[in-house]
C-alpha cells in the first residue's frame, strides 16, 4: 500500500508536504487536508466502483465551478469562497493516477464550518439559502453539456422498475414479510410518473441539479455564520430543481434519524418545511418556472418515496447497496421513508400554502 504522502507530492511535485490527514466523514470517497509548504489542498480518492466514469464527472464539476466563479465576480463576491477550486494534476489532466487510483484536489476552504446535525430552524433557513442561490446561478447554463454520470439517479419511473424486479427476484426470500410495505409503493405507482413524464415532454425544464442537498454539504464562513460554497458536487448533472428541494426535504424537515426504529418519533416539521423553502425560493423564485412551483409540494414526497423504495429493494435484493449495522437495518429506513411521506401527503396543502407564499 502506498504512502499517502507520495500521492500528495506526485500531485503537487514542486512544494513540500508538510501533512497529510484525514479530513471529513463522507462515505464514498476518502478526503484528506494536504498541508504544503504554499497552501492548503482537499485531496481526494474517487470511487470509481460508484462514479465510473471519472472524466465526465470532472468535466461537469469543473464546468459548473468555472461558471459559478464567473457569476460571483459580477455579484462582486469573493470567487475564490464562491466554489470549489480544482487543481489541475502536473500533467494537465483533471485528476492523477496514482498506481491505478484516482485522486483529484481543490484549494481549501479556510474559515468554514459544516453543520452535521442541524440545531435550529435558522440552520435550514441558512442551508435554503445556499442551495437557492446555487439554483438561481445556474439557472442559465446549459445543463445538456453535462454528462449523467449516474444514470437514472432521480427517474422514479426507472426506480420504480427496479423496486418491482427487487419484488419480483426476491433473492433475499424476504417478499412475504414485507407485503406492506410493498403495497404501499404499488399505490403509488402512477404518482412515480408526474415528474418524469414532464421531464419527457418538456413541460418541466432540465436543470443543472446538485443531487445530494443535505445540510453538510454547506459550508458556512467562521467569521459570520452565513453559508459561503455548496460543496460535494459529485453527482451534479441534468435533472430538476424539484430533486434538490424534494431530498433537502427528505433529509432535514423531520426530528427522526433516517434508520430510526420507532416510528412514533417520525414528525414532519412545517416549521423546518417553511424555514428552508423561505430561503430557497428567496434566492432562485424568479428562476423557477410555474409548472416548478406548481409541483415543489409534491417534491419531498416524490423524493422521501424514491428512498423508501431503494431501501425496500435492497432489502429484498439482500443489502447489496446500502451499508447495514444491524439485521433488518435496510427495512428500517424504508419504514421510515414511509412514515414520512404519509405525514407528507396529510400536509399537501399546508405545503402548497408555504410554498404559495414565499413564491409571490
Amino acid at each position: 500500500m502506498y504512502d499517502i504522502k507520495n500521492v500528495a507530492q506526485a500531485f503537487f511535485p514542486n512544494e513540500s508536504i508538510i501533512s497529510v490527514d484525514p479530513l471529513g466523514n463522507g462515505h464514498i470517497n476518502s478526503t484528506f487536508l494536504v498541508t504544503t509548504n504554499i497552501n492548503k489542498y482537499t485531496m481526494q480518492k474517487i470511487n470509481t466502483s460508484i462514479f465510473k466514469d471519472v472524466d465526465g464527472l470532472m468535466a461537469n464539476v469543473q464546468a459548473v465551478t468555472h461558471h459559478i466563479r464567473d457569476m460571483a465576480r459580477q455579484s462582486g463576491i469573493d470567487p475564490t469562497r464562491a466554489t470549489l477550486h480544482f487543481m489541475l494534476a502536473p500533467d494537465g489532466n483533471r485528476y492523477l493516477n496514482y498506481e491505478g487510483d484516482i485522486f483529484r484536489a481543490y484549494i481549501y476552504i479556510d474559515n468554514a464550518y459544516s453543520i452535521e446535525k442541524m440545531e435550529n430552524a435558522e440552520d435550514f433557513y441558512q442551508a435554503g439559502i445556499a442551495f437557492g442561490k446555487f439554483a438561481n446561478d445556474l439557472s442559465g447554463f446549459d445543463a445538456s453539456v453535462l454528462t449523467e454520470t449516474i444514470k437514472n439517479f432521480h427517474n422514479t419511473v426507472s426506480r420504480y422498475n427496479d423496486f418491482e424486479k427487487a419484488v419480483s427476484d426476491n433473492i433475499s426470500g424476504r417478499r412475504d414479510e414485507v407485503q406492506e410495505e410493498i403495497e404501499f409503493v404499488r399505490q403509488r405507482k402512477e404518482f412515480t410518473h408526474m415528474f418524469v413524464d414532464r421531464l419527457n415532454d418538456g413541460s418541466l425544464p432540465v436543470r443543472v441539479t446538485h443531487n445530494d442537498t443535505k445540510l453538510n454539504n454547506v459550508l458556512f464562513d467562521k467569521d459570520t455564520n452565513l453559508p459561503t460554497t455548496v460543496i460535494d458536487l459529485d453527482t451534479v448533472m441534468p435533472g430538476s430543481y424539484l430533486y434538490d428541494f424534494g431530498d433537502a426535504m427528505r433529509s432535514g424537515s423531520t426530528h427522526a434519524a433516517e434508520d430510526e426504529k420507532d416510528l412514533s418519533l417520525v414528525d414532519f416539521d412545517l416549521g423546518l418545511y417553511e424555514a428552508f423553502t423561505k430561503g430557497y425560493l428567496s434566492m432562485c423564485k424568479d428562476s423557477l418556472t410555474e409548472t416548478e412551483i406548481e409541483l415543489l409540494p409534491y417534491a419531498s414526497i416524490m423524493l422521501t418515496l424514491e428512498c423508501g423504495m431503494r431501501f425496500l429493494g435492497d432489502h429484498l435484493n439482500g443489502d447489496t447497496y446500502f451499508k447495514i449495522h444491524r439485521e433488518g437495518h435496510n427495512l428500517d429506513r424504508c419504514r421510515t421513508q414511509f412514515k414520512l411521506v404519509s405525514l407528507m401527503e396529510q400536509n399537501v396543502d399546508n405545503m402548497k400554502a408555504i410554498i404559495e407564499k414565499y413564491a409571490k
